[in-house]
């Protein structure tokens, strides 16, 4: 059965997705109270129509999550028109040509990950792919763009942390508290205010600096708006790009056919990436609001109610992909996906994703073709919202 917060379910999700597909695509879930929709075309409309599934009231489950934070709404949490001029503000510095440019200091930190991990097998240890490579990867590409100082970067990991435990605590007081959570957010937030006011008083070639100073139809982007976007970045892009290369990984160790295929082309890489993304994505959930009744499949649900789209259901929906639409296919045809939703949400960092996992795949499998996972060792996070690992022993270095 779909329970969120079940040990048994966030192992495996898929059955349930599949029965609340079939049987119940309007899903009420009773404590706490929202709604769910787990068909691929359900969830592709209701993300693509934000007047009806308002944003606005937070991406989880949990009320008031924004005010619990203490927190103005990031751009995340905003719904046009507001949100779709501060999007055009903030694309005009974070641009695929700034993503694009950071491919070779990329790749050669991708190699010096790859050597590390040899080392660690060298000395008799055996290497975590997710702690010691993939997690690694996101924590480097962002602090680049972003204009950290190498020795400010351990701080990442923590940020981090503390912001999964308050999405998956629910943002109550016991977990604002938890292994300093609070203080966690709160230094994060003060580390990047100084930041952004030191680059709007001396510019430099990174990312804030840009924002600092972007412009359109002569508004520029406020520090909050600058600030906010940091804190997408950093909660947002971090532990889901290494989950993507961990994920990758594990399917490709699962189907040995699937990586004869890259390693005979590796060219397939790019196409395989959303093909990983969409059967183990590492964002499984997100919620919007209703702001009037909406009825799907003869259900009706009231305005005012939080509606979980499951993007791990949705994407692993036979009526869109086919009856073989669990089966991992390097080369599938996928002209629409979730994995980095839809509509005026679409992941605004998914170029930025991309690079990092295909990088990361051509590195790995041209230096170690074989490389697996010991699975029986692995240690999932657990999380009602998303997907991925806390370690994960590679095998086969």
């Amino acid at each position: 059965m779909y329970d969120p917060f079940s040990p048994a379910f966030q192992a495996d999700p898929y059955p349930a997705y599949r029965r609340l597909r079939d049987e119940d695509p309007v899903h009420r879930h009773d404590d706490p109270p929202f709604w769910a929709l787990s068909r691929f075309e359900d969830v592709w409309a209701a993300v693509r129509d934000p007047a009806a599934f308002s944003s606005a009231q937070g991406l989880t489950f949990y009320p008031d999550e924004i005010g619990r934070l203490g927190l103005a709404p990031t751009i995340v949490m905003l719904d046009p028109p507001r949100h779709t001029a501060l999007r055009r503000l903030v694309s005009h510095g974070f641009t695929p040509r700034r993503v694009a440019a950071l491919e070779d200091r990329l790749r050669a930190f991708v190699r010096d990950r790859i050597a590390a991990m040899e080392r660690r097998e060298a000395d008799g240890e055996q290497a975590d792919l997710h702690r010691d490579f993939s997690s690694p990867i996101p924590t480097y590409a962002l602090a680049h763009l972003l204009g950290v100082p190498e020795p400010d970067r351990a701080r990442f990991a923590p940020w981090v942390s503390a912001l999964t435990t308050l999405q998956d605590d629910g943002f109550t007081a016991a977990s604002l508290n938890e292994a300093g959570a609070a203080d966690a957010v709160a230094e994060m937030f003060g580390y990047f205010t100084d930041v952004i006011a030191a680059r709007r008083a001396d510019p430099g070639d990174d990312l804030i600096s840009a924002l600092t100073a972007a412009e359109a139809d002569g508004e520029k982007l406020t520090d909050w708006d600058v600030l906010g976007f940091c804190f997408v970045m950093v909660a947002g892009g971090n532990d889901t790009t290494g989950n993507l290369i961990s994920h990758a990984v594990a399917l490709l160790d699962e189907h040995p056919a699937e990586r004869e295929r890259l390693l005979a082309d590796p060219a397939l890489i790019t196409g395989a990436l959303v093909e990983f993304l969409r059967l183990e994505g590492s964002v499984q959930a997100l919620a919007r609001t209703t702001t009037r009744p909406v009825t799907l499949h003869d259900v009706e649900i009231p305005a005012g109610q939080k509606v979980m789209m499951l993007y791990g259901s949705a994407n692993r929906d036979e009526r869109e992909f086919g009856p073989d639409a669990d089966r991992l296919d390097v080369t599938r045809a996928i002209p629409r996906h979730l994995g980095f939703a839809t509509g005026v949400h679409f992941c605004i960092g998914s170029h930025l994703a991309k690079l990092q996992a295909r990088v990361a795949l051509e590195e790995l499998l041209s230096r170690h073709p074989n490389i697996g996972v010991d699975r029986t060792r692995a240690v999932r996070i657990h999380s009602p919202f998303t997907r991925g690992w806390r370690s994960l022993p590679a095998t086969n270095l």
